[in-house]
């Protein structure tokens, strides 16, 4: 006759058995609390439900702060999520390089798609020197800070993803001084020598 006990640990067992989801959620939810607060500081996550922990998110409390994550399991971060005071996502981070730092930043408009991507050359967030400008989640312009002084001297436009002009600020005084103008992929035009109002007055046509 079995007994109880054993009974019990059968009736776990299948229970285990039978809902393997609830089970993954056990093994990969892991919460950190503060030893001197008993304040929650951090909770793991598995993302891809794949049954590995591959978000780790700082709390203050209930609040999520900020999420980092391995996504493709490599060893090395590639997804930064940030959060406001109320628990809200402000923006997303993620490594153009690939090399488990940020250097660029998401933003989403109202209908939840990219609306603005800044970017770090030096991955340095409060560095940022492209800001990209998105229409539907495609990217419509581009502004660039080729001397970081912390202000545009290049400005692109583009269309069908494609280059559509770039105008520079050779003497970074704030105002394009030549302007480039592409078809197809290919240089069509060159425009210099601005006048006082920014019209340029020097057109070459490129052939």
């Amino acid at each position: 006759m079995r007994t109880p006990l054993l009974l019990a640990a059968i009736a776990l067992c299948l229970a285990a058995c039978s809902d393997p989801e609830k089970e993954r959620i056990k093994q990969t939810t892991k919460a950190t609390y503060d030893q001197k607060t008993g304040k929650l500081t951090e909770l793991t996550y598995d993302r891809n439900k794949n049954g590995k922990i591959d978000t780790w998110t700082e709390m203050d409390g209930s609040r999520p702060v900020r999420s980092r994550s391995d996504l493709d399991e490599d060893g090395k971060l590639d997804r930064w999520e940030y959060y406001d005071d109320k628990g809200g996502l402000v923006k997303v981070g993620f490594s153009r390089k690939q090399d488990g730092r940020p250097d660029a930043w998401a933003f989403s408009g109202p209908d939840g798609k990219v609306q603005r991507v800044e970017v770090s050359s030096t991955s340095d967030e409060k560095k940022i020197d492209r800001w990209e400008y998105y229409e539907n989640g495609v990217l419509a312009r581009a502004e660039e800070d080729g001397n970081g002084d912390g202000k545009p001297d290049k400005w692109e436009t583009y269309e069908g993803g494609a280059v559509k002009t770039a105008s520079m600020d050779e003497n970074f005084d704030g105002r394009p001084d030549r302007r480039l103008t592409y078809s197809g992929g290919a240089l069509v035009l060159i425009e210099s020598e601005p006048d006082a109002s920014g019209a340029f007055r020097k057109s070459v046509q490129v052939k």
